[in-house]
């Protein structure tokens, strides 16, 4: 995680301090400034030292190196950033308003608001951190949501499906495991005709999964639990050989069998009530191709659907939906995760909807409609105001 983007790591710790001690520690004796400065050489080393992590982010309980790095990043560095940034606002506005009043630039400046605004802003940010971390990402909610169609045949009419997605259960530790056992009974007692899950099972590799197994096991709907592969599931995550890699991935849907989950692979079932049916497909990750695993096969998916069902596609990645699809046009609906509502919104409204692109909740394009759950957990265990989802969808018949 670190390595993939040490750079901007290492300028995020760097620049704030160097700006702080420039800035209003120039002045200082010699140590006072050197303690400072021993205080960022250690996060430089702290992060140098995750760089050399091999995998993505530090396996089982070695996960908590990765925590409590980023634990002092929120604490310190986060704030440090957004007082730097204020400063340096405040400065620049300061200079306008002395140019605007015509006044000679050697002129002593006027005061520096955003000096203020920099330290008011520090304890907003660590009740974001603290709040998100320790409070946040062991809530969730049960939301429920109506979708109808006069594709869905009248036997499904008021059908009621669970959906859940990112559960990245390897963040969930002793202190915390009671959070997905929670979510699990909670799934349970919504008494669902089917349960289905978008991907992201684990953290990075199977062992994950391995704690948690009884738990997941539990899951029951009348019509069975169906998952498909997140892009976590598969091994791109783990830095080993080749071989090892095709191990994980079969262990994987392995274990994810033998919870008693049907794992669609690129493929569908038919879901039958009195005579009638409709098509529940699954489609393995399809994402850039660059960062995330691109393996999905629309025409193996659908392959022998009939023209006329209603298709619902499962597929972890919303990108998937405008890039493959749409421009097939014989699923009507997609439930989709991957974002998780980026973990943080302010009233909620996220940063990532800037993009552009699906990120939560409803999109439709003609008769095609893409639903993006905020997902469960994550893979850092922080959520505030982007609280993780369990939903319950009702199918509506119109026919």
């Amino acid at each position: 995680m670190i390595a993939r983007s040490l750079p901007l790591f290492l300028l995020l710790v760097i620049i704030p301090y160097l700006y702080i001690d420039l800035r209003y520690l120039r002045r200082k004796s010699w140590w006072k400034r050197l303690l400072w400065w021993l205080t960022g050489i250690g996060m430089i080393a702290y992060t140098v030292y995750l760089a050399l992590e091999r995998d993505f982010i530090p396996s089982g309980d070695r996960i908590y190196i990765l925590y409590a790095y980023l634990m002092l990043l929120g604490a310190f560095i986060i704030p440090m950033c957004t007082f730097m940034l204020c400063s340096l606002i405040g400065k620049g506005c300061s200079k306008l308003v002395r140019a605007s009043k015509g006044e000679k630039s050697q002129q002593r400046s006027a005061r520096n608001y955003g000096n203020l605004v920099g330290i008011v802003s520090i304890p907003v940010v660590w009740f974001i951190l603290f709040w998100g971390a320790f409070i946040g990402f062991n809530k969730f909610d049960v939301n429920h949501i109506e979708y109808e169609s006069e594709a869905i045949p009248k036997a499904f009419d008021n059908y009621r499906i669970v959906l859940f997605s990112d559960a990245h259960v390897g963040s969930y530790l002793k202190h915390n495991a009671w959070v997905l056992e929670q979510a699990v009974d909670s799934i349970n007692a919504q008494e669902p005709d089917m349960i289905v899950f978008t991907g992201d099972l684990q953290n990075i590799q199977p062992q994950d999964l391995y704690p948690h197994m009884d738990v997941l096991s539990k899951l029951k709907a009348k019509d069975g639990v169906f998952s498909v592969l997140g892009n976590h599931d598969y091994a791109e995550y783990v830095g080993c050989d080749d071989a090892r890699k095709v191990a994980n991935c079969r262990e994987t849907n392995s274990l994810e069998r033998q919870l008693g989950w049907t794992l669609l692979l690129n493929e569908h079932r038919l879901i039958e009530r009195n005579k009638a049916h409709i098509v529940l497909a699954g489609m393995e990750n399809d994402g850039d191709g660059k960062h995330f695993p691109q393996k999905g096969d629309i025409d193996k998916t659908l392959e022998n659907v009939k023209e006329g069902d209603f298709i619902l596609m499962l597929e972890h990645d919303p990108s998937a939906w405008r890039r493959k699809i749409i421009p097939d046009g014989r699923a009507q609906l997609t439930f989709s995760g991957h974002t998780h509502n980026m973990q943080f919104a302010l009233f909620g409204w996220s940063p990532m909807s800037i993009t552009g692109k699906e990120v939560n909740g409803w999109y439709k394009e003609g008769e095609q409609s893409l639903f993006v759950t905020a997902g469960l957990g994550g893979l850092i265990p922080f959520r505030f105001g982007a609280t993780g989802e369990i939903v319950v969808v009702t199918l509506k018949s119109n026919n």
